[in-house]
């Protein structure tokens, strides 16, 4: 109530975003296996994804082929997107970030559907994530790794 309002000149002056705000979304390509989980769950139905199988030969002789999804295609249609995160929260494999990049408008609103190449660069702007509690109980896998070590048997 007694500090005078300060105005701030946006373009000049970048905002101080809170620790944990929501801008665009990001993808770590190399993460995704086509699951489809992101896709399925979106409320809004805006990410799209595109894939094929592909064959890989016998890891060993006498082994099985194996087959895998290649990623084609993978965009988010950010003018349906309603932000809400169950995307990044259901992703098994942690392809999907939150970034603090809010700088995408588009004058047509058809250019707001981005691909994977568009999404992969804001994968340069997603925060490392915050440092554990030093407080904090380890967690039971890194208790048992170092249990197993010390006994000197396979984790």
């Amino acid at each position: 109530m007694t500090r005078r309002a300060v105005t701030r000149q946006y373009p000049e002056v970048r905002p101080d975003l809170p620790p944990r705000s929501r801008g665009v979304i990001a993808l770590l390509e190399e993460n995704c296996t086509s699951c489809m989980l992101c896709a399925r769950e979106c409320p809004d139905w805006c990410i799209y994804i595109e894939s094929h199988k592909e064959t890989l030969p016998p890891a060993t002789e006498g082994g099985r082929e194996r087959s895998r999804n290649v990623l084609d295609r993978f965009a988010i249609d950010f003018s349906l997107c309603m932000y809400c995160g169950i995307c990044i929260e259901v992703c098994p494999f942690d392809a999907l970030f939150w970034t603090p990049e809010f700088e995408y408008a588009e004058h047509d609103i058809a250019e707001l559907t981005h691909e994977r190449d568009v999404l992969r660069e804001w994968m340069w702007t997603v925060p490392p994530p915050p440092a554990l509690d030093p407080g904090a109980e380890r967690p039971k896998e890194v208790v048992d790794a170092l249990r197993a070590a010390a006994e000197g048997r396979p984790a």
